[in-house]
């Protein structure tokens, strides 16, 4: 009986080892994504090297590519001319696209009128419209941010749409029964538990605002991180191409970690929330 205990006690020790470990890896994300990172890299490096350097290249050749553009001053001179029309865009389709989401959440006579106009446009690929915007805006930098505008608008509207829809009668209920006003139902109760679908919305438009400034690089003024992709990929510099792509995704991570953040922090409740159970 004794041994049969022991060997009882030593597998639960096993289990609990194992749940402990899962537990702390789980409480250190950010530990995993590092090393996901860094063991892609590896293996990059490791299987590139004896490739042809004309179709593929490694990252520490991407390094030096990039310090010698940083040294010449291009790499900074593109960012800025990206990052300009990028956040101008962002902007715009952030604040206009929750505007007009709540607008129709809350009006029936704008959600029938607007719905299929936005369906539509929701649809259309941006990219048949640019020769158009092109054409309205000019080829420079207002023209990148139609572009931009146009592109990451839409995931916002629909979300923020959803979010103030999908509120639980029975909360605008409790409201009402306390004699709150529909403008405190709004703000304290409707608006509230909508901010997730918002947050979500918005980092569905950071992806689409960098893909639309790319692509509008590539048929506006060629400038920008997109400018340099065209410039090096026509030189056939695959080195050198890597570089405005591989600082676009990293772009896109720490923009997309940013408002994540800010959604924890705007939706405390709901992390309490899921604590509890």
């Amino acid at each position: 009986m004794s041994v049969l205990s022991e060997h009882t006690a030593d597998i639960a020790d096993l289990e609990y080892g194992r749940v402990s470990w899962a537990a702390w890896f789980k409480s250190h994300p950010n530990l995993i994504r590092a090393a996901s990172v860094v063991v892609f890299f590896f293996a990059w490096e490791y299987l590139a090297r004896d490739s042809n350097p004309l179709f593929m290249t490694y990252p520490t050749a991407v390094f030096k590519a990039a310090w010698q553009l940083t040294l010449d001053g291009e790499l900074q001179q593109a960012l800025i001319e990206s990052v300009v029309p990028f956040a101008v865009g962002l902007a715009i389709a952030i604040v206009g696209g929750i505007l007009l989401g709540i607008a129709i959440g809350q009006s029936w006579l704008l959600e029938y009128t607007l719905d299929p106009f936005i369906n539509a446009l929701y649809a259309i690929p941006r990219v048949a419209l640019i020769p158009l915007i092109i054409l309205w805006a000019g080829l420079e930098t207002n023209g990148k941010i139609v572009i931009v505008a146009s592109i990451a608008i839409f995931p916002v509207i629909v979300n923020t749409y959803s979010g103030i829809k999908d509120v639980r009668g029975s909360l605008i209920e409790i409201g009402r029964a306390y004699s709150a006003t529909e403008f405190q139902i709004f703000t304290k109760i409707v608006l509230p538990a909508s901010v997730p679908y918002i947050m979500a919305g918005i980092r569905l438009a950071v992806g689409l605002a960098i893909i639309g400034e790319i692509t509008s690089e590539f048929f506006t003024a060629v400038t920008g991180l997109g400018g340099l992709i065209v410039l090096f990929a026509n030189n056939f510099a695959t080195a050198k191409v890597f570089v405005p792509i591989i600082i676009t995704g990293v772009l896109g991570v720490a923009l997309t970690e940013s408002v994540a953040l800010i959604e924890r922090r705007l939706s405390r409740w709901r992390i309490s929330e899921r604590e509890r159970f």
